[in-house]
């Protein structure tokens, strides 16, 4: 045999070895949303699971954050789900309805499991069966951030926990205060420039209708007409109108930022957990966190977040139960998310997050979660639930009738329900 068969009978032979190898490669797809530097992030961490696994192939789905459920809807209609798949909490009840998810508990190691705080445990599990169908490394929260040097020309009074937060009087008294005070160009920014097609206005507006007393929907009955409409709900949204006439509020076309822009236009901020980590960068001891005010007898906050699910459908679910594991317990993960004011929803995560540890600048934010959060409707018509408030909010804001908008909102929901036969087993725990 010549010298140039025999190498090339070798290099085929190798070529061969090398293509079955890569052939013996099992793919798992991965959809997920986030801003640059997370999706950064997963990258990394996808690469060193690969390193760990040569035998598997991470492959991801980008999908924008206010354009998400669209793309996965699109994924359902054409049969062609991931096997991992970030979901926003409160959207839970309507996929595991749906049949679209699977349990988590026997795909996720035992000590991620062991490691969740109760919040991340609420977040990821269906109220039907009670079983955990998604986890995170975090939660989510709201607080109230201040401009200390605003606060003090004002003689405001500074909370030092969430039992002492402002009460509705207290809150539109620094209001009207602040809008007369020179520097300041509106006394709050509440992100309207996050718009309707996030989940924003639902998350940080409806706990301001809880603590007022009323709610989106009857968590009983699972009828919003009665509840949505309310005298109560009325009220408080009539006073977030109120707040928008008076030009108190950052309008939408400012954008999302104005609380640490340049000058710091706005004194107060009804802003996520996220929004520290940049308003610290450039405010640094001049920025303060305050609990969320006490707009009637009791306290509201929210919670729920971005959170990691496998799919019913996945051909690897061991696989993909072993992909979210090592993601939740990477290192350089974990030390990003902090960097990003990440909101703990496993214990040792807490603990290597001194923003929310006891004395910590956000403290009073970890403390809300287990004092005042209020988790959105867990029920499967929270798409339509989150959908009909926020157009009645974004309405009421451009000047529409609170009533009206309310009472709109309500009958939508109502009729999705009544639609859907209900939603069995939903209503059957009354």
């Amino acid at each position: 045999m010549g010298k140039r068969l025999l190498w090339s009978l070798v290099l085929s032979s190798a070529l061969s070895a090398v293509g079955a190898q890569a052939a013996e490669k099992t793919a798992i797809q991965v959809m997920h949303q986030g801003d640059p530097g997370f999706v950064a992030a997963y990258g990394k961490v996808a690469e060193r699971f690969e390193a760990a696994n040569p035998d598997v192939d991470v492959q991801f789905i980008y999908a924008p954050h206010d354009a998400y459920n669209e793309k996965f809807s699109a994924a359902v209609m054409a049969q062609q789900l991931p096997d991992v798949m970030e979901l926003d909490a409160p959207f839970l009840a309507n996929y595991v309805w749906s049949g679209y998810l699977q349990p988590i508990k026997p795909l996720i190691d035992k000590d991620v499991l062991d490691d969740m705080t109760e919040s991340n445990i609420a977040q990821g599990t269906y109220p039907i069966d009670k079983d955990l169908y998604a986890i995170g490394l975090t939660d989510s929260s709201v607080v109230l951030y201040g401009n200390k040097k605003y606060l003090e020309a004002i003689g405001a009074r500074i909370p030092k926990s969430v039992d002492d937060a402002w009460t509705r009087e207290e809150f539109e008294t620094y209001l009207e205060k602040l809008s007369k005070l020179d520097g300041v160009k509106w006394p709050i920014d509440t992100f309207r420039g996050y718009g309707i097609k996030t989940e924003w206005i639902t998350y940080a507006y409806g706990p301001i209708l809880q603590s007022a007393g009323c709610d989106l929907i009857d968590r009983k009955a699972w009828k919003a007409e009665g509840t949505l409409d309310s005298d109560a709900c009325v009220d408080a949204l009539a006073m977030m109108q109120k707040w928008v006439k008076n030009g108190w509020v950052v309008p939408q076309s400012a954008g999302t930022n104005q609380f640490f822009a340049e000058g710091n236009p706005a004194a107060l901020a009804l802003g996520g957990h996220w929004v520290y980590a940049e308003a610290a960068a450039t405010m640094k001891d001049n920025i303060v966190v305050l609990p969320l005010p006490k707009f009637g007898a009791k306290g509201a906050s929210p919670d729920g977040t971005w959170i990691w699910a496998i799919t019913k459908t996945s051909a690897h679910p061991e696989i993909a139960g072993k992909f979210i594991s090592f993601l939740l317990k990477d290192k350089e993960y974990r030390t990003y998310v902090a960097s990003q004011s990440g909101y703990p929803g496993l214990k040792s995560f807490a603990a290597e997050s001194p923003l929310y540890a006891a004395g910590g600048p956000m403290a009073i934010a970890f403390e809300q979660a287990s004092k005042t959060a209020v988790a959105r409707p867990p029920h499967p018509a929270y798409p339509t639930i989150t959908s009909a408030f926020m157009q009645a909010v974004d309405e009421v804001f451009n000047g529409g009738d609170p009533k009206e908008a309310l009472t709109s909102a309500a009958k939508k929901i109502d009729q999705d329900i009544e639609d859907n036969d209900g939603y069995p087993p939903f209503g059957d725990e009354q």
